[in-house]
Order: structure tokens, then C-alpha cells, then sequence
């Protein structure tokens, strides 16, 4: 009888747990609609700055995701443009 009422007991004990659960999780995480899309190329190209930024805040571990290919992009090719200007220099016409 005490194996029987422990059984009972314990799975009381996991229908609350799941049930408080699914009460508490907007409350932990974000809901999926509150995810902001991310920045794209175009943006870090006119703000190198933030790009710069958001590239060391990934290296870090505390940006993830689309912005940090985004930003990465933004960077190497401002820097092509940059060695391609200072390679030719300025030619006359």
C-alpha cells in the first residue's frame, strides 16, 4: 500500500510542476513575436562603429546570430573598399 500511495504522490508532484511550467514561461523567457529581426548589411555598412562593435560583442559570446555575418560582411568589405583606395590612389584624368 505505501509503494502505491509514493507512486501517487510522485506523480502529483510532476502534474504540478509541469503545470506551474507552462504558467511561469512567459515569464522566464521572451515570446517568440518579441524577437527583433536582425540588422542587415546595408545597416552596418553606413554605421561601422556598431558594426565593429557588435563583431567584438560576438567574438565575446554575447551577440549571436544573423547581425554577427551581417556586421562581419559590413567590415570586410569597407576594408576592400579602404586598400582598393589606397592602392590606386588617386589617378588623373
Amino acid at each position: 500500500m505505501k509503494q502505491g500511495r509514493s507512486v501517487v504522490i510522485i506523480v502529483v508532484a510532476l502534474a504540478i510542476g509541469f503545470a506551474a511550467g507552462f504558467m511561469v514561461r512567459p515569464v522566464i523567457g521572451p515570446a517568440a513575436g518579441d524577437v527583433a529581426a536582425p540588422r542587415a548589411t546595408q545597416y552596418f555598412a553606413a554605421n561601422l562603429d556598431q558594426a565593429r562593435e557588435t563583431v567584438a560583442g560576438c567574438r565575446e559570446g554575447t551577440v549571436r546570430g544573423d547581425e554577427c555575418a551581417h556586421a562581419e560582411e559590413a567590415i570586410i568589405a569597407a576594408e576592400g573598399r579602404s586598400r582598393t583606395k589606397a592602392f590606386l590612389g588617386t589617378r588623373p584624368h
